[in-house]
């Protein structure tokens, strides 16, 4: 703390210093007199009979109110001449270690905020203490001498205690000095605990681990408890110091007082004393020890960081690495070259169609391999820096072409690199059979998106950026991610409902932006989370998409999803509904049904089932699924890990892959697995009242569903 302090006080400069005093005591003036002007006003003017000397007299405190408030103007400025050279000398202090530090190839990560807030608390609680010690110097110097002139005996009896409540509180400023660091500590201590548990919160849940995770803060937590009681107790000795010296006097005043008025102390004398320690030094005293206490406090805490230690500097010098000295010059003899034997050529094997990259599917989990090579049709795990994740990417088979570990290579559908390592020849295989015939070109994807990019306003963050997206005929594809991250917009642009800022959607290889609604309707339906029913019959209802439809396909569509103790219970086929008199999970019910019916191969549900008891939900998500393409914006865990691929939009980046893959590489996967495994699902058939319910009926969540940490239930 010396340190501090020296610091502090050094730099200091001595006009400005006295310039302030001067003004200040211009400012004490009216607390320095008004005692002794009361006094006067009382034992020569009321107590006299003579009023008007009284009015005179009390007319002088007014005067001396009107001095003091032109020396409290004069303070602030003379109060900036002393504190803003202390600002400037700590920046400059400040930037020179940055540059240093930065020279030496040890840069400080913390500059920035040393020099834009670190700097300012200093200057401010500078400003503090400057502000609460000059006045209470003054003070007890205008209040000394008023006290003398009223009466010795009085400033003996008053100002010994109050100096003794003073030097109490200054003897304690070291150990509440000690307390605020100790504190600080345990809170920053406390902070990087809490950020290491918070950042494994979705590891710790997936295997398990809450309890250690828990026992992993608990040590930080009950340290800064014990901090915190601590420097609760230096408070609880800067208020006994006020005590001492602010309430003390006045008891000592009033014990003496009948003494004093027997030894010829005037009522005047003692009704002034009294005044000069309520409305002199009990204020003074407050000040002092709430700027000391707080601004003191708060300057030592600043200038501990802006002032290392040399010790600590001479480390970051140590640490700073330094080059090797180069080897000595030897004479190194130079070996006779030998003949090197020309290797015999061996022939190369024909590739077959199981070799290529074609014939790796969604399957294929291969990270890699020892020399660092990434397969194609693998998702990589993150890296160390030397390839970036692209954000939002997939393709047909899985491939991921960023990331990997350093010095990676790329082999199957990646780039070319021109210092690619061809493999090791294989060893001469005999005669090789005739080549097979060139594989059948694979069908275009039914629903395929490249570069994808949309933007709800010019100035807003994009909610899918640069998406590559391949579905292919009969595909079971989940997307999940966090609330707002851009599912339900996926859906919307895969839907042509949108149109991307950049790159396309295609249909089976045509653009949909070049496709009519109508024709767009031939391509793909979507279900959204309000399943839309008009007043009519269930046949209009359910054969809208699909006019031509006959009675017995609406039957098979009914029975597979379960709607068909619906549809009898609303009066068959030609019964008239009235959607007001639905609940909201019969709608979704026979909107999936129509959904169904649909001519369009590919169908996408926008939490078109979140209405739906679990169990009614499995069974119209196989069906949709044996039905043809389907991709589902998942709002449970169930419905993820039904699908064959999932794709998971998390925090600006997209996985594609299957459920093992994704349990290697993503943590926003294992949480909803770790989610799955702890929570019990509610049974089918009862709704969340517990009160027996049809699938259809059943609205709102249910224990299946994700929680808020696990994340997917808005529209995106």
């Amino acid at each position: 703390m010396k340190r501090e302090l020296r610091y502090a006080a050094s730099g200091l400069s001595a006009r400005a210093i006295w310039r302030l005093l001067a003004w200040s005591a211009l400012e004490v003036l009216p607390t320095a007199v008004f005692g002794l002007m009361l006094a006067r006003a009382i034992d020569e003017g009321f107590l006299a009979g003579r009023p008007w000397t009284g009015a005179a007299w009390l007319g002088g405190v007014l005067l001396a109110a009107a001095i003091g408030a032109v020396g409290a103007g004069r303070v602030y400025a003379a109060l900036g001449a002393v504190v803003e050279p202390f600002r400037d000398r700590l920046v400059r202090r400040v930037i020179r270690r940055a540059l240093r530090n930065a020279v030496a190839g040890s840069p400080e990560p913390g500059a920035l905020s040393l020099l834009t807030r670190q700097v300012e608390i200093a200057r401010d609680a500078y400003a503090g203490i400057i502000v609460s010690v000059r006045g209470c110097l003054v003070t007890t110097v205008g209040v000394g001498a008023g006290l003398l002139a009223l009466d010795g005996r009085l400033a003996a009896l008053v100002l010994p205690p109050f100096l003794l409540g003073l030097l109490a509180f200054v003897a304690t400023l070291g150990f509440a000095a000690n307390r605020q660091r100790a504190a600080a500590e345990a809170d920053a201590n406390l902070t990087d605990r809490a950020t290491q548990v918070t950042a494994a919160a979705r590891d710790l849940a997936a295997c398990g681990g809450e309890a250690h995770g828990e026992a992993l803060a608990a040590e930080p937590i009950a340290a800064q408890a014990k901090a915190e009681r601590a420097l609760a107790g230096a408070a609880a000795l800067r208020t006994l110091c006020f005590a001492i010296g602010g309430w003390l006097p006045l008891l000592v005043l009033l014990a003496f007082a009948p003494r004093l008025l027997d030894q010829g102390t005037t009522a005047g004398a003692l009704t002034g004393a009294l005044l000069y320690i309520l409305t002199g030094l009990q204020p003074a005293l407050a000040a002092l020890i709430t700027g000391l206490g707080t601004s003191g406090l708060r300057l030592y805490t600043a200038l501990t960081r802006l002032l290392p230690t040399t010790a600590a500097t001479s480390a970051s010098a140590a640490m700073t690495p330094t080059a090797p000295p180069p080897p000595p010059a030897t004479a190194t003899p130079t070996p006779t070259p030998t003949p090197t034997p020309t290797p015999t050529p061996t022939p190369t094997p024909t590739p077959t169609p199981s070799d290529s990259h074609s014939a790796l599917g969604p399957s294929a989990k291969t990270l890699s391999d020892s020399s660092g090579t990434i397969k194609a049709g693998a998702t990589p795990k993150p890296s160390n820096g030397h390839f970036s994740l692209r954000p939002n990417m997939s393709d047909p088979s899985g491939t991921i072409e960023t990331g990997g570990p350093p010095h990676a290579r790329f082999e199957g559908k990646g780039r070319e690199h021109p210092d690619q390592t061809a493999p090791a020849p294989a060893p001469a295989p005999a005669p090789a059979p005739a080549p097979a015939p060139a594989p059948a070109p694979a069908p275009a994807p039914i629903i395929e998106a490249h570069g994808l990019t949309f933007a709800y306003g010019p100035h807003s963050a994009p909610a899918v950026r640069d998406l590559d997206l391949a579905v292919h005929s009969g595909d079971h594809l989940a997307i999940v991610g966090p609330s707002g991250v851009g599912k339900s917009t996926l859906a919307a642009l895969l839907c042509g409902l949108l149109r991307p800022d950049s790159g396309e959607v295609t249909y089976s290889g045509t653009a949909a932006a070049a496709l009519r609604p109508r024709k767009l309707a031939h391509h793909r339906v979507l279900v959204p989370q309000g399943g839309y029913v008009f007043t009519g019959t269930v046949r209009d209802n359910l054969s809208y998409l699909n006019p031509g439809v006959g009675d017995p396909e609406i039957a098979h569509a009914a029975t597979q999803l379960g709607a068909d103790a619906l549809i009898d219970r609303l009066g068959g086929l030609d019964a008239t509904i009235q959607p007001r008199n639905l609940s909201a999970g019969e709608r979704q019910l026979l909107a999936l049904a129509r959904a169904y019916l649909s001519p369009a191969p590919a169908a996408i549900l926008d939490e078109a089932t979140c209405h739906l008891d679990p169990a009614a939900e499995e069974r119209a998500e196989l069906a949709f699924a044996e039905r043809g393409t389907l991709i589902v914006i998942a709002h449970r865990p169930t419905s993820a890990l039904r699908a064959a691929r999932v794709l998971v939009l998390d925090a600006g980046t997209a996985t594609l892959g299957d459920r093992d893959l994704l349990q290697d590489v993503s943590p926003l996967f294992r949480e909803l697995l770790a989610h799955k495994a702890g929570v019990s699902a509610v049974a089918p058939g009862i709704d969340q009242t517990g009160s027996p319910s049809t699938p259809a009926q059943s609205s709102g969540r249910q224990a299946g569903d994700f929680a808020e940490p696990a994340a997917v239930r808005s529209t995106g």
